[in-house]
C-alpha cells in the first residue's frame, strides 16, 4: 500500500502554500531536472484533457503561485505567462476525445502527461506527478523511442524516489494533492489550465450551441439541456454516461430512413 504523505494525517495540517521541498529532494538525490507534471480535464463530458509539464530553476518561486482551481482566470493566464518565460523548458500534451473514449480517461490523462514530458528540453529525469498514479512504463518508453530511436530496459515500478535510473526513463513519484503542495506541479496545473480553456473557448466557437466557452465542457444543467437538444457534438466523450445517453436518445429520435438499402 501506497504511503500517504504526512499532511493526510490527522496529526498533521497541509502547507498554506506549494513549496520545492520535493524538488530540493530530489535534486539533493542527484537529479538533473525535475519536472512538475498535472493534467485538467479528467471530469468534463467534452473536449481533450490536457497536461502540462514544467521545470522551474532550482529555488525559484512566485508567491502566488497555487493549484489553478483556486485562482480566477485572469490570474492564472498572468501566472501562465510568467511561469512560460522563467522555466527552463514546459510542454504540454494533449488528448483528443477519440483517444479519451478508446483509453478511459485515467490512462489518457497519464498518455497526455507522458506526452508533455517527451516534449520537454531537457528531459528530465524526475517526475513529479499530481495524484495517485504514475505514468505506465510503455507511454514512457514510447516517448523516450521517438526521441532516440533505440530500446530501453526496463526499470522498477517502485514509484518512491531513490535516485537517477541507468535505464534512460524518469523516476516517477505521484503526490497526492500535489498541485497543493509542490510548487512545480501547481505551475503546470496553471499551464495546462490555461491551455484547455483556450481549446474549450475555440470550440465554443465551432459549436456555439453548447455552451463550452462558460462551463468549458464540464456537466451543468445548461449542458445537460443542451445534450438533449441538439445530442452530442464530435467533441464529446461518448464513454461517460450523461453523453452516452443523449447518443441513444438522439439515436432512437432519428428518422427512419423511407427505403431499404
Amino acid at each position: 500500500m501506497k504511503r500517504p504523505q504526512a499532511w493526510l494525517a490527522d496529526d498533521f495540517a497541509p502547507p498554506s502554500r506549494p513549496d520545492t521541498m520535493f524538488e530540493e529532494r530530489g535534486y539533493r538525490r542527484g537529479f538533473k531536472n525535475v519536472a512538475g507534471l498535472d493534467e485538467v480535464g479528467r471530469g468534463p463530458w467534452a473536449g481533450p484533457v490536457v497536461a502540462a509539464a514544467v521545470i522551474l530553476p532550482l529555488g525559484l518561486t512566485h508567491p502566488e503561485i497555487r493549484d489553478s482551481k483556486q485562482l480566477p482566470a485572469a490570474k492564472r493566464e498572468e501566472l501562465a505567462h510568467w511561469i512560460k518565460q522563467e522555466a527552463i523548458a514546459w510542454a504540454l500534451g494533449v488528448i483528443a476525445v477519440e483517444e479519451i473514449d478508446r483509453l478511459n480517461i485515467l490512462r489518457a490523462s497519464l498518455m497526455a502527461m507522458s506526452v508533455a514530458f517527451g516534449r520537454l528540453e531537457p528531459r528530465p529525469d524526475l517526475l513529479l506527478i499530481d495524484g495517485s498514479h504514475t505514468i505506465p512504463l510503455p507511454f514512457l518508453i514510447e516517448q523516450q523511442n521517438d526521441e532516440e530511436g533505440g530500446s530501453i530496459r526496463r526499470q522498477s515500478r517502485r514509484p518512491r524516489i531513490f535516485a537517477p535510473s541507468p535505464t534512460g526513463l524518469p523516476r516517477q513519484t505521484a503526490i497526492v494533492k500535489g498541485d497543493a503542495v509542490c510548487h512545480s506541479i501547481a505551475a503546470a496545473s496553471i499551464i495546462a489550465k490555461v491551455a484547455r480553456d483556450q481549446i474549450m473557448f475555440e470550440l465554443d466557437e465551432r459549436y456555439p450551441q453548447y455552451g463550452f466557452a462558460k462551463h468549458k465542457g464540464y456537466g451543468s444543467e445548461a449542458h445537460a439541456e443542451a445534450l438533449d437538444r441538439f445530442g452530442p457534438s464530435p467533441v464529446h466523450r461518448r464513454s461517460f454516461s450523461p453523453v452516452w445517453r443523449a447518443f441513444q436518445r438522439s439515436a432512437e429520435a432519428a428518422p427512419a430512413p423511407l427505403f431499404d438499402e
